[in-house]
């Protein structure tokens, strides 16, 4: 087992005449990455591209809206991770755009940790309907599965936001024009649903892969590997979180997402539709679907002027360009100018896993061209 430092004096060894890009599609990647100061580490000629690996920032505008309604017209109990609560949509200036201030304006929004305190809650207020809003990976929505097949309260039901997350980099790679030259796939992912879920990163796009954990030593063990394919001309798929992440995932999550969720065609906030991307209720559970259960406040129409921007990110956000790793964080228009953590514009800024918030606060806290 080797330690940063040698991890370290391998890649400078490697020495390349051109920049290379390593893309990382997972939040918990991109913040260790950042705090440990990892880019200043490396050598200039690599480049350190985050990409799709925050749900909270590619769940729908039109999601975080009907939530924001169902607290606030149908009188539920409104259930989310704490970063939902900040997200703002698009409407009117004056009107009530994240969940924060729906709960201000005297809704019953509570942030939770965990779905275990859903179920609690639910069964503690029988006679009001509970609406856990569930956005999330394959990590988070694997617990949101567990507990549809386990029963739940008769009162709880699920807005369900779950994502996959590979789908996102094949439609990267099949445009043509990816904008990185390897891949580290993402550990916790990769733990839930088994590292060969990234193997068509290699066999179909021949771009080197590996999997990462979230301390320096693996994430710094992956990028040698993707380096030294690179370097050699070989490809595979590099397992370097061996200790964690099993061939096959895990068998129970995995059993639990296929019997209580249906793969389906799904929105990706500012991105659009990307097929077999998203996660929904199987019709035996549809009891518990709040999308059926309660009206669709999400659509655009003449009563609703404030939205036509729905599904959009807000004015002058960059967010989209962002997660896809078109870009990076600082070169956002509004990056530290109208956005920041303590007002924050777009999802990116307010997610603990979004770029935007991470590079924040490891200390970027200018635009790229101011």
């Amino acid at each position: 087992m080797r330690d940063a430092r040698a991890w370290l004096e391998k890649i400078h060894a490697l020495d390349f005449d051109r920049t290379v890009k390593i893309m990382n599609v997972c939040g918990g990647h991109e913040r260790s990455i950042t705090h440990a100061g990892l880019r200043g580490a490396l050598p200039k000629w690599v480049e350190l591209v985050p990409g799709p690996g925050c749900p909270v920032c590619v769940c729908p505008e039109e999601d975080v809206f009907q939530a924001i309604q169902l607290a606030l017209q149908d009188k539920v109990i409104l259930v989310a991770y704490g970063d939902m609560l900040r997200v703002p949509v698009n409407v009117k200036k004056g009107e009530i755009r994240t969940l924060a201030e729906a709960q201000a304006a005297g809704a019953d929004v509570r942030p939770i940790a965990s779905p275990v305190e859903v179920k609690k809650l639910a069964r503690e207020n029988p006679d009001r309907p509970v609406v856990f809003f569930a956005a999330g990976f394959e990590t988070t929505t694997a617990p949101v599965a567990a507990m549809l097949a386990e029963g739940m309260p008769d009162n709880l039901s699920v807005l369900l936001s779950g994502r996959l997350t590979w789908p996102a980099v094949a439609m990267l790679l099949d445009s043509g024009t990816p904008g990185f030259d390897a891949l580290v796939a993402p550990g916790h992912v990769s733990t839930v649903m088994g590292p060969e879920e990234w193997t068509f990163v290699v066999d179909r796009h021949e771009i080197p892969a590996a999997v990462a954990g979230f301390g320096p030593e693996s994430l710094l063990a992956s990028f040698y590997s993707v380096l030294r394919q690179l370097k050699t001309g070989e490809r595979l798929l590099d397992n370097c979180y061996r200790e964690v992440a099993h061939p096959g995932g895990n068998p129970t999550a995995r059993r639990l997402l296929g019997e209580t969720l249906d793969i389906v065609d799904a929105n990706w906030r500012g991105i659009g539709v990307i097929p077999g991307s998203g996660y929904a209720l199987k019709p035996a559970y549809s009891r518990h679907d709040a999308r059926l259960l309660f009206p669709d406040h999400g659509d655009a129409d003449s009563n609703q002027p404030g939205r036509r921007r729905a599904g959009e990110m807000p004015p002058g956000c960059d967010c989209a360009q962002v997660v896809l790793g078109k870009i990076y964080p600082n070169q956002c228009r509004i990056y530290g100018r109208a956005c920041t953590p303590r007002h924050p514009v777009g999802p990116c800024m307010v997610s603990d896993e979004g770029a935007c918030r991470i590079w924040w606060a490891g200390g970027v806290r200018v635009a790229a061209d101011a």
